[in-house]
């Protein structure tokens, strides 16, 4: 048979065998338990490293009730933000001593949906959901129908079951309004690659807020879609292709990171010049966006801060230590002023509320 060579995985007994104690004494040392005599302990030490042992977490975890396991759902593996959210989860769970399960929904509700009913399979911990909707979604309903201890990430608002960590999605959108409105500009275009999301729709709602209490002659235009790439292009371009110059909206503040790439392609292609004929700010800054020329002026979110943020939460959750009414975070973003959207590289001074 094909699997004759194979060599045989060491177990427990074989290094109860090897050093000359029990299974249950083997455990003990693995665990970290200071009641075995300090001989003993050496022995199995040097037993595990001489068969190359390592330890089931697995077959652990049924022992224990608990897997030390996290699953991590988020939409999109190969976008920038969630790839680092993915490297964050997992960084701040191996720290507290957690493995993570890391998946990917597609953007897709049934998928998502789907996942958390595997990860309820697995047994995990906890799970960590970045919903494609929000906290009202698939995903976030077969949590509750499981009864699974979870923590929501990003695309979502306070939740009654659930605690929350998000950025600050209304208060980062405001300030882009406060800072395209002390430039000067009356007449801006926000352009969105999704309905769906629920950050995208408290980003469009947060600018529009504060730019209408700040400028109520304030012209605000949306393109909002959930249509495939080539119809989004069309609908950018047929936007600016049937406006005078003098029809045309100074700024555009696109609502993700998506949504720049695709208001910036358009824009070179129709020879719009960024910042003379326009004004570009995007929402969630990259590295592309700092080397682009000119290179693009965003806002940053904290996706160190949330993953960390998000961890801390869940395993203060599964611990026990808290056991209270749900909490929404909102995380703190950051606006990078780049080329983008100050022509000359000058820094327009905020309006001042009430004026």
């Amino acid at each position: 048979m094909a699997t004759e060579g194979k060599r045989k995985r060491p177990t427990i007994h074989d290094v109860a065998r090897t050093a000359c104690v029990s299974a249950a004494t083997v455990s003990k040392v693995l665990r970290g338990s200071a009641s075995v005599k300090a001989e003993n302990s050496l022995r199995v030490h040097d037993a595990v490293q001489s068969l190359g042992y390592r330890m089931d977490p697995l077959a652990s975890g049924l022992r224990q009730e608990q897997r030390r396991i996290i699953g991590a759902i988020l939409p999109d593996l190969q976008s920038p933000f969630f790839g680092a959210l993915a490297t964050g989860l997992e960084r701040a769970s191996e720290a507290a001593g957690f493995t993570t399960i890391i998946a990917s929904s597609r953007e897709s509700e049934e998928r998502e949906a789907d996942l958390v009913a595997r990860m309820n399979d697995w047994r995990v911990a906890g799970t960590i959901l970045a919903p494609v909707r929000s906290e009202r979604g698939m995903g976030a309903t077969a949590l509750r129908t499981l009864d699974m201890c979870a923590v929501l990430v990003d695309r979502v608002s306070a939740d009654d079951r659930f605690d929350t960590v998000t950025a600050d999605n209304f208060e980062a959108s405001a300030n882009v309004a406060d800072f395209l409105l002390a430039a000067g500009h009356r007449h801006i275009l926000l352009h969105g690659a999704t309905r769906i999301s629920k950050a995208v729709r408290t980003r469009l709602d947060g600018f529009c807020t504060r730019a209408r209490a700040l400028v109520p002659e304030v012209r605000i235009d949306t393109l909002l879609s959930n249509d495939d790439l080539e119809t989004q292009h069309r609908a950018i371009h047929d936007y600016f292709d049937s406006r005078s110059l003098e029809d045309r909206p100074t700024a555009v503040f696109s609502l993700s990171q998506y949504s720049t790439l695709l208001v910036l392609s358009e824009l070179r292609r129709q020879g719009i010049r960024i910042p003379d004929h326009i004004a570009l700010v995007g929402f969630d800054d990259v590295d592309w966006m700092q080397t682009a020329w000119p290179s693009i002026t965003a806002v940053a979110q904290p996706v160190e801060t949330m993953a960390s943020r998000a961890i801390a939460t869940l395993l203060s959750r599964i611990e026990g230590q808290s056991t209270g009414f749900s909490v929404q975070y909102l995380e703190t973003c950051d606006l990078q002023v780049r080329q983008s959207a100050v022509p000359g590289e000058r820094i327009p001074r905020p309006i001042v509320r009430g004026r």
